[in-house]
């Protein structure tokens, strides 16, 4: 099925005419997907540089890890722009429509982007975007999966974070240990460890709230690269420990772990 047939069903009054399609990937500062699962897409998108979306509906689709895989994150009806001196932008006014909300954040279509645009008529696609998933509940970040399959990104950390994720927060407070930030922008690595009351939990929410957590290279790196470079970040655990294992033992374990990954010649820790 394609998406415009699936949504004409949903919404009688829509039409590909009058319709723009949203391509929402990283833009250089942003994720897409990291802000729609922090809850903030509806008003990241409204913060337009142009006037992109001159026709009554919007389309958003944001971009996922696979290949030519889109999340549907809603329809939008626009109702118009103000431009925003201290902001230098257009803010979109941008209205749910709230008939076929269910859809939003469930629904994967399909799409083989065949250039760089990320402002499409949708009326010039109609049988370009191709429903291929609808998922049982809205994506959302999991609940937390066991230390070896943590693999979160700077956003995901943010959310998890802020919210104070259940899950997340019992687990990584009550361990301390060995984890590995990855820099996705250079490949370079930091080990650091994580003791004492809150464990890794305590540790990961210094990260979360300043980016760099503290670490002397990681704040140097921030200072050059600007603050919006710990976007590129990515979080994993190496090793557990009991959170009262001694101080000694874990920062043994973590000396181990840098001379395994080579993090003092070839990434961010300097000692």
């Amino acid at each position: 099925m394609h998406l415009f047939d699936l949504l004409k069903v949903t919404s009688p009054d829509f039409e590909p005419s009058n319709c723009k399609i949203h391509l929402a990937t990283w833009n250089g500062e942003d994720n897409p997907l990291d802000v729609f699962l922090a809850g903030n897409f509806d008003e990241w998108q409204s913060w337009q540089t142009k006037k992109n979306f001159e026709r009554l509906y919007v389309i958003a689709l944001i971009a996922l890890p696979a290949s030519n895989k889109w999340l549907f994150s809603g329809l939008y009806q626009s109702q118009g722009a103000e431009w925003q001196d201290s902001q230098n932008c257009y803010y979109y006014k941008l209205m749910p429509d709230i008939s076929c909300s269910d859809l939003n954040g469930r629904l994967v279509v399909e799409y083989s982007r065949s250039g760089r645009q990320p402002y499409l008529n949708a009326d010039n696609l109609t049988s370009d975007i191709t429903v291929t998933e609808l998922k049982e509940e809205k994506l959302s970040i999991a609940e937390f999966p066991g230390y070896r399959n943590i693999n979160l990104s700077k956003g995901e950390l943010d959310t998890i974070v802020r919210q104070s994720l259940d899950s997340w927060r019992t687990a990584l407070s009550n361990v301390a240990g060995i984890y590995v930030i990855s820099d996705t922008d250079s490949g370079k690595l930091y080990v650091g460890s994580a003791t004492g009351e809150g464990g890794i939990w305590q540790r990961w929410c210094d990260y979360a709230a300043s980016g760099h957590g503290g670490n002397k290279e990681l704040r140097e790196l921030l200072r050059e690269t600007g603050a919006k470079s710990a976007e590129n970040f990515r979080f994993a655990v190496l090793e557990i420990t009991d959170i009262h294992s001694g101080e000694k033992e874990v920062l043994r374990r973590e000396s181990h772990w840098k001379e395994v990954l080579l993090t003092r010649q070839y990434g961010y820790n300097a000692n």
